[in-house]
């Protein structure tokens, strides 16, 4: 029998009685980050890495909740619990379960460049490894850090300099955090919607590091200073009344989506920065083989193709069934044409 199935609720491990990121209510829940398609309201019981109980608490209110930090172990039943960094956002980890000498491990979703906000990936050796594929096709590189911020600085000064306020939309849990952490604050003030500074105090009493930000509302905050300002926020702000503060502006999408031609043009904003929390093609295949496993699980995203991939080059590959991901459809549902708006998260919400 499988150490770990895929069950109505989502992934159980029989012989410890708990699930992993699932997506109905149980009586005893393993979670891997705090985004909400992988932490959901409503279990008995939950496990996640110490980083996360800030994002937990604030997204999830009052919870039975234990943290583990990274690498210590749990035992449940005789089965064996421990946390790995996933390097996706801030206390995001990869569980790595073991029972009777067989090990499996769980990635949840997962990075493998360092960016600062979180603890880097680290691959971990199991039997077998259940792995995301949100960009799990050949035409997904990701540009290094350095490249990619080198780009938003440039198109942030250019901007300031021509008195116009550079509005980017990006998730608020995780790529914001990433964005103030990587650019150059010198260039000007930044401005943040309302739904993405209580995250950022979570980061900053984590001990990340993050240039100080101000909201529309602050005293001080003048259309003058507007003009110079890099202002971060969520998708969902897009076209509402809240955008009106900043004048003439000129504004930007960071998705992993931007790699496909033409979704810029579709979003109808003015840039496309090409920025993902996810491992790109080359990172799930590092990944993957980072692990040694002999057997690969796939689930949410490109899964017919990276399964494909993995059974040409000699490894036992299927798909796992989920209804992880609504994050990353909803960021793609952002940057490609249809008829109605995005449907929100609880990460966009806020003034």
């Amino acid at each position: 029998m499988d150490l770990i199935v895929a069950r109505p609720e989502g992934l159980y491990c029989a012989a410890g009685d708990f699930y992993i990121d699932p997506w109905r209510p149980v009586g005893h829940a393993v979670i891997t980050h705090a985004h909400s398609d992988h932490a959901r309201i409503g279990h008995g019981s939950y496990l996640a890495h110490t980083d996360s109980e800030g994002i937990l608490r604030t997204r999830l209110g009052e919870i039975n909740l234990q943290t583990l930090p990274y690498a210590e172990t749990l035992v449940r039943n005789g089965v064996r619990i421990s946390l790995h960094p996933a390097g996706h956002v801030l206390g995001s980890a990869q569980i790595r379960v073991e029972h009777r000498g067989e090990v499996w491990v769980a990635s949840g979703d997962y990075k493998t460049e360092a960016d600062g906000t979180c603890t880097p990936f680290e691959p971990v050796p199991c039997d077998t490894f259940i792995t995301e594929s949100t960009f799990g096709l050949p035409i997904y590189h990701w540009p290094t850090q350095q490249a990619l911020f080198a780009e938003i600085n440039a198109w942030w000064r250019r901007n300031a300099d021509e008195g116009r306020a550079s509005v980017l939309f990006c998730y608020a849990f995780g790529k914001a955090q990433r964005i103030l952490h990587g650019v150059d604050s010198a260039i000007g003030p930044i401005v943040v919607h309302g739904a993405v500074e209580p995250l950022n105090a979570v980061y900053r009493a984590a001990g990340v590091n993050l240039p100080p930000t101000l909201r529309v509302t602050d005293s001080g905050v003048t259309p003058q200073l507007l003009r110079r300002a890099l202002v971060l926020a969520p998708p969902s702000a897009q076209g509402t009344p809240w955008m009106r503060r900043f004048g003439s502006y000129t504004d930007a999408f960071a998705s992993g989506w931007m790699q496909l031609r033409g979704t810029r043009r579709r979003r109808g904003v003015d840039r496309g920065f090409v920025m993902s929390d996810h491992a790109d093609w080359p990172g799930l295949q590092s990944a993957i083989a980072g692990t040694g496993a002999a057997r690969v699980m796939v689930t949410h995203g490109s899964v017919a193709v990276l399964v494909r991939w993995l059974t040409e080059n000699g490894l036992q590959a299927e798909g796992f069934k989920t209804e992880y991901g609504e994050e990353d459809v909803s960021d793609q549902a952002a940057a490609s044409p249809q008829p109605e708006a995005p449907a929100s998260t609880p990460d966009e919400t806020g003034a």
